[in-house]
């Protein structure tokens, strides 16, 4: 469930995004996402699609920094395959989180506001990211086994991701078409 954000369509408060005007909102890249309201978008869906690839590659930024740095943790300390992973997950979602927090408390929203936007904006989109990231590297023979020093070991990752990326691309754009995951950033983006 989707936490009610302040101003959103969710909480019914004239004024916000969910008044009777459309607000056009400009997000990451410049692009322009108008009228949130309801469980859509008025962007067409060749925006839609663009916001999408944004988003993803955001959600990749984050999920890549936390798995590159889960990997070297886990291998500098001598751990075991599950550990390793378990923290190269968490760390994925800690930083996937934090980029997206950093943007929205720029835009003046205090902290318990930017966290649920956050999670509200991030969670299905990491977690798409990390199953399928991990996913592959389990499947992938001897990725699991590789060490940092290894060709294999960044081969398996980049690749990995690069699938988790085209995956999950498709979901983020599903959820911003109905005015949620990546699309609650957005109304904090001016």
């Amino acid at each position: 469930m989707t936490p009610s954000i302040p101003n959103s369509p969710r909480d019914g408060r004239p004024g916000g995004p969910a008044g009777p005007e459309p607000q056009t909102m400009v997000g990451h890249e410049g692009h322009t996402m108008g009228g949130h309201a309801g469980h859509g978008t008025s962007a067409s869906g060749r925006e839609q699609w663009r916001v999408a690839v944004s988003a993803t590659l955001h959600c990749l930024t984050g999920c890549a920094i936390g798995e590159v740095l889960g990997m070297v943790v886990g291998t500098a300390f001598g751990w075991g395959n599950l550990p390793t992973t378990l923290l190269a997950i968490v760390l994925a979602f800690f930083f996937g989180y934090s980029l997206t927090l950093r943007g929205v408390l720029r835009a003046g929203v205090d902290f318990r506001t930017a966290f649920r936007v956050a999670l509200a904006a991030d969670t299905l989109s990491i977690a798409v990211m990390e199953l399928i990231d991990n996913g592959v590297i389990l499947v992938w023979p001897s990725a699991m086994e590789s060490t940092l020093g290894e060709p294999l070991f960044w081969i398996s990752l980049a690749a990995s991701l690069v699938i988790a990326f085209v995956v999950t691309t498709p979901v983020n754009k599903w959820t911003i078409g109905r005015g949620k995951g990546h699309a609650v950033v957005h109304r904090y983006h001016h």
